[in-house]
Order: structure tokens, then C-alpha cells, then sequence
């Protein structure tokens, strides 16, 4: 179980750096603008893909903590 913790440890460490780099990229920053632009013109909840990341990012390292240190 230490082996898939681990694997789910750096995926979601590979995850944030993905979703950091792209936040500060001029893709990051353009999908951050019409993401903006979208919710005020349909007031719906658009979500920028960089978020996306930066969350999925941290629930894999959390959950893959979660199982590397996990006793039975």
C-alpha cells in the first residue's frame, strides 16, 4: 500500500506543478480572463483549468499521504 501512496504523492505533486506553471503562463492568464468574462456575462460558475489542477493536485497528495502512512 506505501508504493501506491507514494505513486499518488507524485502525481499529485506533478499535478500542482503543471497547474502553478500554467497559472503563470499567458495561456493561464487568458483562460483566467475569459473564465471571468464568462461568469459575469452568463453568471454561471466557470472554473479556469489551472484550478483544476492546483486541486486535484493537492487531494492526490493528501489521499496518497493518507495511504502511505496508513498502519494496519
Amino acid at each position: 500500500m506505501r508504493i501506491l501512496g507514494i505513486i499518488l504523492i507524485l502525481g499529485g505533486a506533478f499535478l500542482l506543478y503543471k497547474g502553478f506553471q500554467r497559472e503563470d503562463s499567458l495561456a493561464g492568464k487568458l483562460d483566467t480572463a475569459s473564465t471571468k468574462v464568462a461568469n459575469s456575462v452568463d453568471g454561471g460558475t466557470h472554473v479556469a483549468n489551472h484550478t483544476l489542477y492546483l486541486v486535484g493536485g493537492g487531494v492526490l497528495v493528501v489521499l496518497g499521504a493518507v495511504v502511505a502512512l496508513k498502519r494496519r
